[in-house]
């Protein structure tokens, strides 16, 4: 641990209040238990708490190939949360984008220029032959890409969590971001893949079989690093029921019938293996949201274009049945509660 980040451990450690802490995580769990009686739950610390150190700004690309950059990039968000008084729970993740999973089937990164701040991403294959071989080999070597490194950088975060107590109990090592079971598949793959959902399902479903069990040995082998918190678990800040945040960016291309039968029964797989949990998706979701929400063990949504839904629709098979909207926007809340709509006190705004 270089100096620069154990003189901002040191800070973030002394700032954090217990008692502050300890409010704000009993409000997210009372919010998670159908506890909350108001319209719009939207915690905030009572004061800010500014640092009394520098913290140095990590770009994106210096945090990718340094360990001690990358855990004062993730401690250093904790700071601004407790400098800005808001109401996110303090997490830290190991930050190396949405293609972490891919990348473990051998595909080529893709990292972005440093001046765009923006998580690397990787190149898909779209080639049906390079598809099948990675079918037959099986799950792969979860050192390959980011792997060994996100488990390395768990390890970090733990040996923290272990040097600083207070930092150890509330600030949450959320998993590392491994996608959805179909995202997994179209990065890998490519766009060509809703193509071959129509032409050759077998083929796809043989892929969506591989990226459930790659997921599934990856995150039990995370779980070795850093154990989920059985009481629940956060992820942005937002804290849900069980224990893994899922990704469906790649359902809005599919029409209901084929997410229930391409996306559902995947996820579900995961849900039940982990223990439940919250899905993520952007874009257009209204459409598949009634078999979304019929998923055993989901207990909160994250959507980020409400503007693209028929929100009342994504109120009728989400707030209404007790799933939570995590991180809404304010201006798609207000105008809901506006015409009247009741949102049953299961709606996060920050």
């Amino acid at each position: 641990m270089n100096d620069t980040l154990q003189r901002c451990l040191d800070d973030l450690e002394a700032r954090i209040d217990p008692q502050e802490e300890d409010e704000i995580l009993h409000a997210w769990r009372d919010f998670s238990e159908d506890r909350f009686q108001g319209s719009i739950f939207s915690p905030r610390r009572s004061r800010p708490n500014l640092a009394q150190v520098a913290w140095p700004h990590v770009s994106i690309n210096t945090a990718l190939g340094d360990f001690d950059s990358m855990a004062l990039q993730q401690f250093g968000g904790c700071s601004k949360t407790l400098a800005d008084g808001g109401g996110a729970v303090l997490n830290v993740r190991c930050n190396y984008g949405s293609s972490i999973a891919p990348l473990l089937f051998g595909v080529e990164v893709f990292v972005m220029d440093e001046e765009l701040e923006t998580l690397p991403t990787s190149r898909p294959l779209n080639d049906k032959a390079a598809i099948r071989r990675l079918i037959a080999a099986g799950v792969p070597d979860l050192r390959t890409g980011y792997g060994a490194q996100v488990m390395e950088m768990g390890r970090r975060f733990a040996e923290i969590a272990r040097q600083y107590p207070k930092i150890g109990k509330y600030v949450f090592i959320y998993h590392p971001d491994m996608q959805g079971p179909m995202d997994i598949c179209e990065v890998v793959w490519g766009s060509t893949i809703f193509y071959a959902a129509l032409d050759e399902p077998l083929l796809v479903k043989e892929l969506l079989e591989l990226s459930v069990a790659t997921y599934t040995a990856f995150l039990r082998e995370w779980e070795k690093v850093v154990p989920f918190r059985p009481e629940g678990n956060a992820h942005w800040g937002l804290y849900h029921k069980g224990s893994i945040m899922l990704r469906d960016d790649s359902a809005m291309n599919f029409s209901k019938r084929m997410f229930e039968e391409f996306i559902g029964p995947y996820d579900q797989r995961l849900l039940d293996e982990f223990g439940g949990g919250a899905i993520h998706f952007c874009g257009k979701g209204d459409h598949y949201i009634p078999a979304m929400t019929q998923l055993r063990g989901l207990h909160a949504i994250n959507l980020s274009q409400p503007h693209l839904n028929d929100m009342e629709r994504v109120y009728r098979y989400t707030v209404d049945k007790g799933i939570k909207l995590l991180n809404l926007t304010r201006e798609a809340a207000d105008a809901a509660l506006a015409r009247g709509r009741d949102l049953r006190g299961q709606v996060h705004c920050a």
